[in-house]
Protein backbone atom coordinates (compact mmCIF):
# COMPACT_ATOMS: atom_id res chain seq x y z
CA UNK A 1 0.00 0.00 0.00
CA UNK A 2 2.20 2.80 -1.21
CA UNK A 3 -0.30 5.53 -2.08
CA UNK A 4 -3.95 6.37 -2.27
CA UNK A 5 -5.41 5.20 -5.59
CA UNK A 6 -5.56 7.91 -8.22
CA UNK A 7 -4.95 8.43 -11.89
CA UNK A 8 -1.42 9.39 -12.93
CA UNK A 9 -2.96 12.22 -14.93
CA UNK A 10 -3.10 15.33 -12.71
CA UNK A 11 -6.53 16.75 -11.98
CA UNK A 12 -6.56 20.50 -12.56
CA UNK A 13 -9.39 22.58 -11.15
CA UNK A 14 -9.84 26.19 -10.18
CA UNK A 15 -10.91 25.53 -6.60
CA UNK A 16 -10.10 27.88 -3.74
CA UNK A 17 -8.11 26.46 -0.81
CA UNK A 18 -7.29 28.39 2.37
CA UNK A 19 -3.97 27.41 3.98
CA UNK A 20 -3.24 28.17 7.65
CA UNK A 21 0.26 27.38 8.95
CA UNK A 22 1.28 27.28 12.59
CA UNK A 23 3.24 30.51 13.21
CA UNK A 24 6.76 29.09 13.23
CA UNK A 25 9.44 29.10 10.52
CA UNK A 26 9.50 25.36 9.82
CA UNK A 27 5.70 25.13 9.78
CA UNK A 28 5.29 28.17 7.52
CA UNK A 29 7.87 26.83 5.07
CA UNK A 30 6.22 23.40 4.92
CA UNK A 31 2.79 24.92 4.29
CA UNK A 32 4.14 27.23 1.60
CA UNK A 33 5.77 24.27 -0.16
CA UNK A 34 2.42 22.45 -0.14
CA UNK A 35 0.64 25.60 -1.36
CA UNK A 36 2.97 25.80 -4.35
CA UNK A 37 2.22 22.19 -5.19
CA UNK A 38 -1.52 22.87 -5.01
CA UNK A 39 -1.30 25.94 -7.24
CA UNK A 40 0.72 23.89 -9.75
CA UNK A 41 -2.37 21.66 -9.98
CA UNK A 42 -4.61 24.67 -10.69
CA UNK A 43 -5.88 25.57 -7.21
CA UNK A 44 -6.04 29.16 -5.95
CA UNK A 45 -4.51 29.25 -2.46
CA UNK A 46 -5.06 31.93 0.17
CA UNK A 47 -2.22 31.74 2.69
CA UNK A 48 -3.24 33.15 6.10
CA UNK A 49 -0.61 34.37 8.60
CA UNK A 50 -0.33 37.02 11.30
CA UNK A 51 0.67 40.56 10.37
CA UNK A 52 4.15 39.92 11.79
CA UNK A 53 4.57 36.85 9.62
CA UNK A 54 3.26 38.71 6.60
CA UNK A 55 6.14 41.15 7.01
CA UNK A 56 8.65 38.35 7.51
CA UNK A 57 7.49 36.59 4.35
CA UNK A 58 7.57 39.72 2.22
CA UNK A 59 11.13 40.48 3.38
CA UNK A 60 12.49 36.96 3.19
CA UNK A 61 13.73 34.59 0.54
CA UNK A 62 11.80 34.15 -2.69
CA UNK A 63 11.53 30.53 -1.56
CA UNK A 64 9.20 31.62 1.25
CA UNK A 65 7.37 34.43 -0.51
CA UNK A 66 4.14 33.79 -2.42
CA UNK A 67 4.31 32.54 -5.97
CA UNK A 68 1.91 31.55 -8.73
CA UNK A 69 -1.63 31.33 -7.42
CA UNK A 70 -0.71 31.86 -3.74
CA UNK A 71 -1.98 35.08 -2.20
CA UNK A 72 -1.15 36.28 1.30
CA UNK A 73 -3.71 37.52 3.82
CA UNK A 74 -3.11 38.49 7.45
CA UNK A 75 -4.89 38.46 10.79
CA UNK A 76 -3.82 40.84 13.60
CA UNK A 77 -0.85 40.08 15.84
CA UNK A 78 -2.87 38.40 18.58
CA UNK A 79 0.00 36.13 19.69
CA UNK A 80 3.49 36.86 21.12
CA UNK A 81 6.18 37.89 18.66
CA UNK A 82 8.17 35.30 16.76
CA UNK A 83 11.28 36.94 18.22
CA UNK A 84 11.94 35.45 21.62
CA UNK A 85 9.11 32.93 21.68
CA UNK A 86 11.58 30.22 22.67
CA UNK A 87 11.79 31.78 26.16
CA UNK A 88 8.17 30.74 26.84
CA UNK A 89 7.30 28.06 24.34
CA UNK A 90 4.34 26.71 26.33
CA UNK A 91 2.93 30.23 26.72
CA UNK A 92 3.24 30.75 22.99
CA UNK A 93 1.32 27.53 22.41
CA UNK A 94 -1.41 28.74 24.80
CA UNK A 95 -1.85 31.96 22.81
CA UNK A 96 -1.91 30.18 19.45
CA UNK A 97 -4.58 27.80 20.80
CA UNK A 98 -6.88 30.53 22.13
CA UNK A 99 -6.32 33.82 20.31
CA UNK A 100 -6.16 33.09 16.57
CA UNK A 101 -9.50 31.41 15.92
CA UNK A 102 -11.81 34.46 16.15
CA UNK A 103 -9.79 36.77 13.85
CA UNK A 104 -9.35 33.88 11.40
CA UNK A 105 -13.12 33.39 11.18
CA UNK A 106 -13.62 37.11 10.64
CA UNK A 107 -11.08 36.97 7.81
CA UNK A 108 -12.90 34.04 6.21
CA UNK A 109 -16.12 36.07 6.21
CA UNK A 110 -14.57 38.88 4.19
CA UNK A 111 -12.36 36.94 1.76
CA UNK A 112 -12.97 37.94 -1.82
CA UNK A 113 -13.65 35.35 -4.48
CA UNK A 114 -15.40 31.98 -4.23
CA UNK A 115 -15.79 30.37 -0.79
CA UNK A 116 -13.06 27.90 0.11
CA UNK A 117 -13.53 24.35 -1.10
CA UNK A 118 -11.14 23.16 1.65
CA UNK A 119 -9.06 24.42 4.54
CA UNK A 120 -5.56 22.99 4.88
CA UNK A 121 -4.25 23.63 8.37
CA UNK A 122 -1.20 22.71 10.39
CA UNK A 123 -2.11 19.90 12.80
CA UNK A 124 -0.95 22.12 15.67
CA UNK A 125 -3.91 24.43 14.94
CA UNK A 126 -6.73 22.04 15.98
CA UNK A 127 -9.26 24.86 16.22
CA UNK A 128 -9.27 25.12 12.41
CA UNK A 129 -10.94 21.70 12.31
CA UNK A 130 -13.77 23.13 14.42
CA UNK A 131 -14.08 26.14 12.14
CA UNK A 132 -14.33 23.92 9.07
CA UNK A 133 -16.87 21.58 10.67
CA UNK A 134 -19.13 24.47 11.67
CA UNK A 135 -19.00 25.88 8.16
CA UNK A 136 -19.28 22.60 6.32
CA UNK A 137 -15.83 23.02 4.75
CA UNK A 138 -13.48 20.00 4.58
CA UNK A 139 -10.26 20.33 6.58
CA UNK A 140 -6.96 18.74 5.58
CA UNK A 141 -4.57 18.45 8.52
CA UNK A 142 -0.89 18.85 7.58
CA UNK A 143 1.59 17.29 10.01
CA UNK A 144 5.02 18.80 9.26
CA UNK A 145 7.02 16.31 11.33
CA UNK A 146 7.94 12.65 11.06
CA UNK A 147 5.13 10.09 11.05
CA UNK A 148 7.09 8.31 13.80
CA UNK A 149 6.75 11.39 16.03
CA UNK A 150 3.01 11.50 15.32
CA UNK A 151 2.69 7.81 16.16
CA UNK A 152 4.57 8.15 19.45
CA UNK A 153 2.23 10.84 20.72
CA UNK A 154 -0.92 9.36 19.21
CA UNK A 155 -0.20 6.31 21.40
CA UNK A 156 0.72 8.41 24.41
CA UNK A 157 -1.60 6.48 26.73
CA UNK A 158 0.43 3.32 26.07
CA UNK A 159 3.70 4.81 27.23
CA UNK A 160 5.08 3.74 30.61
CA UNK A 161 4.54 5.57 33.88
CA UNK A 162 8.15 6.76 34.08
CA UNK A 163 7.76 8.66 30.84
CA UNK A 164 4.31 10.08 31.50
CA UNK A 165 5.67 11.64 34.71
CA UNK A 166 3.54 9.92 37.32
CA UNK A 167 4.13 7.15 39.81
CA UNK A 168 1.66 4.62 38.47
CA UNK A 169 2.92 1.39 37.04
CA UNK A 170 3.55 1.02 33.32
CA UNK A 171 0.33 0.05 31.51
CA UNK A 172 1.72 -3.05 29.73
CA UNK A 173 4.69 -4.35 31.68
CA UNK A 174 3.22 -3.75 35.11
CA UNK A 175 6.44 -2.10 36.24
CA UNK A 176 7.82 1.39 36.42
CA UNK A 177 10.31 2.08 33.66
CA UNK A 178 13.70 3.26 34.86
CA UNK A 179 15.67 2.71 31.66
CA UNK A 180 15.30 5.54 29.13
CA UNK A 181 17.08 3.50 26.47
CA UNK A 182 14.22 1.04 26.11
CA UNK A 183 12.78 0.94 22.60
CA UNK A 184 9.43 2.59 21.87
CA UNK A 185 8.28 -0.47 19.93
CA UNK A 186 7.95 -2.35 23.20
CA UNK A 187 4.95 -0.20 24.11
CA UNK A 188 3.47 0.65 20.70
CA UNK A 189 2.46 -2.31 18.57
CA UNK A 190 3.05 -1.72 14.88
CA UNK A 191 5.65 0.98 15.60
CA UNK A 192 8.02 0.24 12.73
CA UNK A 193 10.72 2.70 13.77
CA UNK A 194 12.41 0.18 16.03
CA UNK A 195 15.37 2.43 16.68
CA UNK A 196 13.43 5.09 18.66
CA UNK A 197 13.98 5.10 22.42
CA UNK A 198 11.88 6.44 25.25
CA UNK A 199 14.62 8.98 25.95
CA UNK A 200 14.04 10.53 22.51
CA UNK A 201 10.80 11.97 23.91
CA UNK A 202 12.60 13.65 26.80
CA UNK A 203 12.47 16.36 28.13
CA UNK A 204 9.44 17.36 26.08
CA UNK A 205 7.23 14.68 27.60
CA UNK A 206 7.61 16.16 31.10
CA UNK A 207 6.39 19.59 30.01
CA UNK A 208 2.73 18.99 30.76
CA UNK A 209 1.48 22.18 29.10
CA UNK A 210 3.27 21.41 25.85
CA UNK A 211 2.20 17.77 25.92
CA UNK A 212 -1.40 18.87 26.47
CA UNK A 213 -1.30 20.94 23.27
CA UNK A 214 0.27 18.09 21.28
CA UNK A 215 -2.38 15.62 22.42
CA UNK A 216 -5.21 18.07 21.70
CA UNK A 217 -3.82 18.61 18.21
CA UNK A 218 -3.59 14.91 17.44
CA UNK A 219 -7.04 14.19 18.82
CA UNK A 220 -8.53 16.70 16.36
CA UNK A 221 -7.54 14.41 13.49
CA UNK A 222 -10.66 12.31 14.02
CA UNK A 223 -12.78 15.25 12.80
CA UNK A 224 -10.54 16.18 9.84
CA UNK A 225 -11.22 14.92 6.34
CA UNK A 226 -7.68 13.64 5.90
CA UNK A 227 -4.17 13.71 7.34
CA UNK A 228 -1.21 14.84 5.25
CA UNK A 229 2.44 14.12 6.02
CA UNK A 230 5.35 16.10 4.59
CA UNK A 231 7.34 12.87 4.50
CA UNK A 232 7.07 10.34 1.68
CA UNK A 233 5.59 6.88 2.02
CA UNK A 234 8.82 5.05 1.22
CA UNK A 235 10.68 6.80 4.04
CA UNK A 236 8.29 5.71 6.82
CA UNK A 237 6.23 2.97 5.21
CA UNK A 238 5.83 0.81 8.32
CA UNK A 239 4.63 3.63 10.56
CA UNK A 240 2.27 5.00 7.90
CA UNK A 241 0.76 1.55 7.27
CA UNK A 242 0.24 1.15 11.02
CA UNK A 243 -1.47 4.53 11.30
CA UNK A 244 -3.67 3.77 8.30
CA UNK A 245 -4.94 0.69 10.11
CA UNK A 246 -6.13 2.66 13.15
CA UNK A 247 -7.10 6.14 11.92
CA UNK A 248 -10.54 6.74 10.46
CA UNK A 249 -9.43 9.41 7.98
CA UNK A 250 -7.30 8.83 4.86
CA UNK A 251 -3.55 9.46 5.12
CA UNK A 252 -1.62 11.10 2.29
CA UNK A 253 2.19 11.34 2.48
CA UNK A 254 2.99 14.04 -0.08
CA UNK A 255 6.71 14.55 0.47
CA UNK A 256 9.44 15.27 0.49
CA UNK A 257 7.50 18.53 0.83
CA UNK A 258 10.51 20.77 0.19
CA UNK A 259 10.99 23.70 -2.23
CA UNK A 260 12.37 21.62 -5.09
CA UNK A 261 10.11 23.54 -7.47
CA UNK A 262 12.19 26.70 -6.84
CA UNK A 263 15.59 25.19 -7.65
CA UNK A 264 15.65 26.82 -11.07
CA UNK A 265 15.21 30.34 -9.62
CA UNK A 266 18.40 32.36 -9.88
CA UNK A 267 17.90 34.93 -7.16
CA UNK A 268 18.86 35.31 -3.54
CA UNK A 269 18.34 37.91 -0.82
CA UNK A 270 20.89 40.34 0.59
CA UNK A 271 19.85 42.83 3.29
CA UNK A 272 16.24 42.26 2.34
CA UNK A 273 16.76 43.07 -1.34
CA UNK A 274 16.33 40.42 -4.02
CA UNK A 275 19.52 40.20 -6.10
CA UNK A 276 21.28 37.73 -8.35
CA UNK A 277 22.70 34.63 -6.64
CA UNK A 278 25.02 35.54 -3.79
CA UNK A 279 28.77 35.36 -3.45
CA UNK A 280 28.49 32.12 -1.47
CA UNK A 281 27.53 30.29 -4.66
CA UNK A 282 30.69 31.61 -6.31
CA UNK A 283 32.60 30.36 -3.27
CA UNK A 284 30.91 26.95 -3.51
CA UNK A 285 31.70 26.78 -7.23
CA UNK A 286 35.41 27.09 -6.40
CA UNK A 287 35.54 23.86 -4.36
CA UNK A 288 35.64 20.19 -5.38
CA UNK A 289 32.62 17.89 -5.37
CA UNK A 290 31.49 16.71 -1.90
CA UNK A 291 34.17 18.79 -0.15
CA UNK A 292 32.09 21.36 1.80
CA UNK A 293 30.29 20.72 5.12
CA UNK A 294 27.13 22.81 5.37
CA UNK A 295 26.32 23.82 8.97
CA UNK A 296 22.92 25.10 10.12
CA UNK A 297 21.18 24.52 13.44
CA UNK A 298 17.78 26.03 12.70
CA UNK A 299 16.01 29.32 13.26
CA UNK A 300 14.05 28.70 16.46
CA UNK A 301 15.85 26.84 19.24
CA UNK A 302 19.59 27.01 18.77
CA UNK A 303 22.54 25.88 20.84
CA UNK A 304 24.17 27.76 23.70
CA UNK A 305 27.01 30.25 23.23
CA UNK A 306 29.39 27.71 24.77
CA UNK A 307 28.31 25.07 22.27
CA UNK A 308 28.78 27.54 19.40
CA UNK A 309 32.35 28.03 20.62
CA UNK A 310 32.96 24.28 20.61
CA UNK A 311 31.55 23.97 17.09
CA UNK A 312 33.76 26.81 15.88
CA UNK A 313 36.90 25.31 17.41
CA UNK A 314 35.95 21.85 16.16
CA UNK A 315 35.46 23.05 12.60
CA UNK A 316 38.76 24.92 12.69
CA UNK A 317 40.57 21.84 14.00
CA UNK A 318 38.96 19.49 11.47
CA UNK A 319 40.42 21.41 8.49
CA UNK A 320 37.29 20.61 6.48
CA UNK A 321 35.74 23.26 4.25
CA UNK A 322 32.47 24.57 5.66
CA UNK A 323 29.62 27.00 5.05
CA UNK A 324 28.05 27.91 8.41
CA UNK A 325 24.71 29.71 8.77
CA UNK A 326 24.90 31.52 12.09
CA UNK A 327 22.48 34.32 12.88
CA UNK A 328 23.88 35.20 16.29
CA UNK A 329 27.32 35.01 17.90
CA UNK A 330 28.94 35.04 14.47
CA UNK A 331 31.62 37.55 15.51
CA UNK A 332 32.82 35.33 18.33
CA UNK A 333 32.80 32.27 16.05
CA UNK A 334 34.88 34.10 13.43
CA UNK A 335 37.44 35.09 16.07
CA UNK A 336 37.75 31.51 17.32
CA UNK A 337 38.13 30.09 13.82
CA UNK A 338 40.63 32.75 12.77
CA UNK A 339 41.68 33.60 9.25
CA UNK A 340 40.98 30.69 6.95
CA UNK A 341 40.00 30.23 3.35
CA UNK A 342 38.29 26.94 4.24
CA UNK A 343 35.21 28.44 5.86
CA UNK A 344 32.44 30.97 5.33
CA UNK A 345 29.97 32.21 7.99
CA UNK A 346 26.72 33.83 6.85
CA UNK A 347 23.46 34.89 8.56
CA UNK A 348 21.30 33.31 5.85
CA UNK A 349 21.38 31.33 2.62
CA UNK A 350 19.03 29.51 0.27
CA UNK A 351 19.37 26.17 1.99
CA UNK A 352 17.74 23.93 -0.60
CA UNK A 353 20.00 25.28 -3.35
CA UNK A 354 23.09 25.02 -1.16
CA UNK A 355 22.36 21.40 -0.27
CA UNK A 356 21.90 20.59 -3.96
CA UNK A 357 25.20 22.23 -4.93
CA UNK A 358 27.75 19.62 -6.09
CA UNK A 359 30.47 20.82 -3.70
CA UNK A 360 28.33 20.18 -0.58
CA UNK A 361 29.03 16.73 0.78
CA UNK A 362 27.75 16.89 4.36
CA UNK A 363 25.26 18.67 6.62
CA UNK A 364 25.71 19.38 10.35
CA UNK A 365 22.04 19.78 11.29
CA UNK A 366 19.63 20.19 14.21
CA UNK A 367 17.48 17.52 12.51
CA UNK A 368 14.35 19.60 12.01
CA UNK A 369 12.05 17.76 9.62
CA UNK A 370 12.24 20.36 6.83
CA UNK A 371 16.04 20.32 6.90
CA UNK A 372 16.09 16.53 7.10
CA UNK A 373 13.83 16.17 4.05
CA UNK A 374 15.83 18.75 2.11
CA UNK A 375 19.06 16.84 2.81
CA UNK A 376 17.41 13.59 1.74
CA UNK A 377 16.16 15.17 -1.49
CA UNK A 378 19.69 16.49 -2.15
CA UNK A 379 21.35 13.17 -1.24
CA UNK A 380 23.57 14.79 1.42
CA UNK A 381 24.74 12.77 4.48
CA UNK A 382 24.21 14.34 7.91
CA UNK A 383 25.88 14.94 11.24
CA UNK A 384 22.93 14.75 13.63
CA UNK A 385 22.82 17.28 16.50
CA UNK A 386 19.14 17.31 17.59
CA UNK A 387 18.09 19.95 20.10
CA UNK A 388 14.41 19.71 21.06
CA UNK A 389 10.84 18.61 20.28
CA UNK A 390 10.73 16.19 17.30
CA UNK A 391 14.43 16.53 16.51
CA UNK A 392 15.76 13.65 18.70
CA UNK A 393 13.42 11.24 16.89
CA UNK A 394 14.49 12.64 13.52
CA UNK A 395 18.13 12.22 14.54
CA UNK A 396 17.51 8.61 15.49
CA UNK A 397 15.84 7.94 12.15
CA UNK A 398 18.69 9.59 10.24
CA UNK A 399 21.42 7.58 11.94
CA UNK A 400 19.88 4.23 12.84
CA UNK A 401 16.81 3.76 10.62
CA UNK A 402 17.84 5.29 7.30
CA UNK A 403 21.60 5.04 8.04
CA UNK A 404 22.49 8.27 6.25
CA UNK A 405 24.39 10.07 8.99
CA UNK A 406 26.52 10.07 12.11
CA UNK A 407 25.27 10.84 15.62
CA UNK A 408 26.86 13.75 17.48
CA UNK A 409 24.33 13.79 20.32
CA UNK A 410 25.78 10.64 21.86
CA UNK A 411 29.06 12.53 22.34
CA UNK A 412 27.46 14.88 24.90
CA UNK A 413 29.69 15.41 27.95
CA UNK A 414 28.55 15.69 31.57
CA UNK A 415 28.44 19.46 31.22
CA UNK A 416 25.89 19.10 28.42
CA UNK A 417 28.29 20.15 25.66
CA UNK A 418 29.69 18.26 22.69
CA UNK A 419 33.42 18.94 22.69
CA UNK A 420 35.52 20.35 19.88
CA UNK A 421 37.50 17.12 19.56
CA UNK A 422 34.37 15.04 18.92
CA UNK A 423 33.05 17.61 16.47
CA UNK A 424 36.34 17.68 14.57
CA UNK A 425 36.52 13.88 14.46
CA UNK A 426 32.93 13.52 13.25
CA UNK A 427 33.36 16.21 10.60
CA UNK A 428 36.48 14.53 9.25
CA UNK A 429 34.79 11.12 9.25
CA UNK A 430 31.72 12.33 7.39
CA UNK A 431 33.72 14.25 4.80
CA UNK A 432 36.27 11.49 4.28
CA UNK A 433 36.27 9.83 0.87
CA UNK A 434 38.24 6.82 2.06
CA UNK A 435 36.43 5.29 5.04
CA UNK A 436 34.16 2.34 4.28
CA UNK A 437 31.52 3.60 6.74
CA UNK A 438 31.38 6.99 5.03
CA UNK A 439 31.15 5.39 1.59
CA UNK A 440 28.19 3.30 2.77
CA UNK A 441 26.45 6.34 4.26
CA UNK A 442 26.99 8.32 1.07
CA UNK A 443 25.71 5.45 -1.07
CA UNK A 444 22.52 5.16 0.99
CA UNK A 445 22.02 8.93 0.89
CA UNK A 446 22.12 8.79 -2.91
CA UNK A 447 19.66 5.90 -2.90
CA UNK A 448 17.21 7.93 -0.79
CA UNK A 449 17.77 10.88 -3.13
CA UNK A 450 16.64 8.79 -6.06
CA UNK A 451 13.69 7.43 -4.10
CA UNK A 452 12.55 10.93 -3.18
CA UNK A 453 12.76 12.11 -6.79
CA UNK A 454 10.69 9.12 -7.90
CA UNK A 455 8.07 9.87 -5.22
CA UNK A 456 7.39 13.39 -6.51
CA UNK A 457 7.77 12.64 -10.22
CA UNK A 458 4.74 11.79 -12.33
CA UNK A 459 3.42 8.40 -11.29
CA UNK A 460 5.27 8.41 -7.94
CA UNK A 461 3.60 7.76 -4.58
CA UNK A 462 3.48 11.42 -3.50
CA UNK A 463 2.47 12.58 -6.97
CA UNK A 464 -0.49 10.19 -6.92
CA UNK A 465 -1.45 11.18 -3.40
CA UNK A 466 -1.57 14.84 -4.43
CA UNK A 467 -3.69 13.84 -7.41
CA UNK A 468 -6.08 12.10 -5.02
CA UNK A 469 -6.36 15.26 -2.93
CA UNK A 470 -7.19 17.36 -5.97
CA UNK A 471 -9.74 14.75 -7.10
CA UNK A 472 -11.33 14.91 -3.65
CA UNK A 473 -11.65 18.68 -3.53
CA UNK A 474 -12.77 19.04 -7.15
CA UNK A 475 -15.53 16.47 -6.89
CA UNK A 476 -16.79 17.98 -3.61
CA UNK A 477 -17.64 21.32 -5.24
Amino acid sequence: MDAAPASDKPRVCGCHIVAVPYPGRGHVNAMMNLSRLLTARGAAVTFVVTEEWLGLLLRSSPNAAPAGGVRLRAIPNVIPSEHGRASDHAGFLDAVATEMEAPFERLLDRLEGPPPAALVADTYLPWVVGVGNRRGVPVWSLFPMAAAFFSAYYHFDRLPAWLSNDNEQAPYSGETVDNPDKKLGRYISGQASSSIRLSDLEPLIHNKRTTKHILAALSSIRNAQCLLFTTMYELEAGVIDSLRSILFCPIYPIGPCVPYMTLEDHHTVSNGEVTSQGDYFTWLDSHPVNSVLYVSLGSFLSVSASQVDEIALGLASSKVRFLWILREQSSQARELIGDTDKGMILPWCEQMKVLCHPSVGGFLTHCGMNSTLEAIFAGVPMLALPIFFDQPIDGRLIVEEWKIGLNLKDCTRKDGLIGREDIALAAKRLMSSDEAETKAIRRRALEWKEASRRAVDKGGSSYRNLSSLMEMVCTSQ
